[in-house]
């Protein structure tokens, strides 16, 4: 008998959807307290998940999601950098 290889699972902190980890973006408080969009989903900090799409993003701010997921308090700009990030992931 094969072993069944366990899928990954992450919850969205936008719409609170769990969905495989390979679907979704990590979004990352790195030690020096920088927030920024890990694409690769392996740097160094506390990660907190967001479904591919921009309402959720939007979601998470509306609901500090994110802020209670990273633990911190998160500006508004910030917020606009991360929107400028899932455009650009957008039109790759």
């Amino acid at each position: 008998m094969g072993t069944v290889k366990k899928i990954p699972m992450r919850k969205c902190v936008g719409c609170g959807e769990m969905k495989n980890k390979k679907e979704m973006l990590r979004v990352l408080k790195t030690p020096e307290d920088e927030i920024l969009l890990d694409t690769t989903g392996r740097k160094n900090g506390r990660g907190a998940y967001l479904c591919l799409n921009k309402e959720c993003l939007k979601k998470a701010e509306k609901s500090k999601g994110l802020e209670r997921s990273l633990k911190m308090a998160i500006s508004s700009d910030v917020y606009e950098s991360l929107e400028k990030e899932f455009d650009q992931l957008e039109h790759e």
